[in-house]
């Protein structure tokens, strides 16, 4: 058994994170695309995929579920399944006359099974590693995780217009594009059958009482010592980005006369897809690494400073609106490159916050709160945006990152937590 345990993780902790990521970008960034080059306004756009997020803010509710039965590797594999089924359907819906309707439908079954991969991988991740593995690993994680998101807004978005120049249908270019991306995600899920390895510390959680272990689960992690930091910290961390993210696509989309940088798709894909993925991947290696030798107390505020301050470029684009493909390319990659860095911080805080008798589903609340954090602004960040104009939005969304910096200065964190 043990040498199971100790399989190399480079065989599956990069692949598990960017099968995780792929969902969850499709469901809350590649959605905004695709309805943006349907015909959708931003209000609306926002208000669509923003509740999208509720699947991620309410899984805590069933994360006891998934450590009372089965195994994290079996709920891994088969939740993997369901999600490539739910991108062919999604494939399918957009020829639908009522393709909103279908096409929202789908993403939300696909929301669902994203939403409780995550504590499934999660959990099977903390207990299929040593604890200074999960460190060392946690920027691969992250790194791998944000690649999934970028390669599927990259190198599939730069498909999409290619198609529909080719084909003349921009729901048949889409369509296609999600039958690719179906087939490479179950390729995935068939290596994952084959290589997780089976930790002996992988099994149900036997509870005499499941209703008594559910309250109990919730009890202990909202018992913790500073739970009012605890939350804090985590619902303004990505204050700002949560407003950002959901108008990114559109403000590089919209013509500049609307006030955006009208990029086409494929600008918009080789933008984020190349250069990002780059940026990006140094970013978050960076950031594990360097937590790795400092520990996380450290390396926070030099963190902090990495994912927010960024922003500043959707100001200046905002402002000049410059039409030199490679300066937007490399202030998009100066923002990559931040939020590669400095997120890795609040993944590592969310394993210490969790560690203890419950730490998959304690894993799960924290990210629980993290999506609350995200679905909430993003929400009404579209009707912002309507109001204020793209330049005065981002002015409003970078001032929206100070509580981040409020509750770095007051949160505590082990001083030996993160070091090899």
């Amino acid at each position: 058994m043990q040498d199971k345990q100790a399989r190399n993780p480079w065989l599956w902790v990069p692949s598990v994170y960017f099968n995780q990521a792929v969902p969850y970008a499709v469901v809350m960034t590649l959605a905004v695309v695709m309805y943006k080059d349907l015909g959708l306004s931003n209000p609306e756009i926002t208000h669509y995929t923003s509740m999208l997020y509720l699947p991620w803010v309410i899984k805590p509710l069933w994360s006891p579920v998934v450590d009372m039965f089965g195994t994290k590797r079996r709920w891994t594999v088969l939740l993997q399944l369901l999600v490539a089924v739910a991108l062919g359907a999604l494939a399918g819906a957009l020829h639908a006359p009522n393709f909103i309707m279908l096409s929202l439908a789908a993403l939300w079954i696909m929301a669902v099974s994203s939403a409780t991969h995550d504590i499934a991988a999660d959990g099977y991740y903390m207990l299929g590693m040593r604890q200074k593995d999960q460190a060392a690993f946690v920027g691969v994680r992250s790194t791998f995780y944000r690649l999934a998101n970028l390669v599927v807004q990259g190198p599939l978005v730069v498909l999409v217009g290619v198609l529909t120049r080719s084909m003349g249908d921009v729901r048949l270019a889409w369509s296609t594009c999600f039958v690719i991306l179906a087939a490479v995600f179950g390729l995935l899920v068939a290596w994952h059958q084959f290589i997780l390895p089976r930790p002996a510390a992988d099994h149900a959680v036997k509870s005499g009482n499941p209703v008594q272990g559910f309250i109990d689960t919730f009890a202990s992690f909202f018992g913790k010592r500073d739970i009012w930091m605890i939350l804090g910290f985590i619902l303004t961390f990505r204050l700002g980005e949560a407003q950002i993210l959901k108008l990114v696509a559109p403000f590089l989309k919209d013509p500049v006369a609307a006030g955006g940088l009208g990029l086409t798709n494929e600008q918009y894909g080789a933008a984020y897809g190349t250069v990002g993925i780059i940026a990006l991947t140094i970013g978050g290696l960076f950031g594990g690494w360097l937590i790795s030798r400092r520990g996380l107390k450290r390396s926070l505020w030099l963190m902090v400073f990495g994912v927010h301050l960024p922003d500043l470029v959707f100001v200046f684009l905002s402002s000049v609106q410059p039409q030199n493909f490679a300066l937007i390319s490399a202030c998009l990659a100066i923002e990559q490159f931040g939020y590669g860095f400095g997120f890795t911080a609040m993944m590592l805080y969310m394993i210490m916050v969790s560690e203890g008798e419950h730490k998959t589903a304690h894993y799960a609340i924290c990210t629980g709160l993290m999506a609350l954090g995200m679905m909430a602004p993003g929400y009404v960040s579209g009707d912002i945006q309507a109001y204020l104009g793209y330049r005065n939005f981002f002015i409003w969304a970078c001032l929206s990152t100070v509580p981040a910096f409020i509750m770095a200065a007051l949160v505590k964190i082990d001083p030996e937590f993160g070091k090899k």
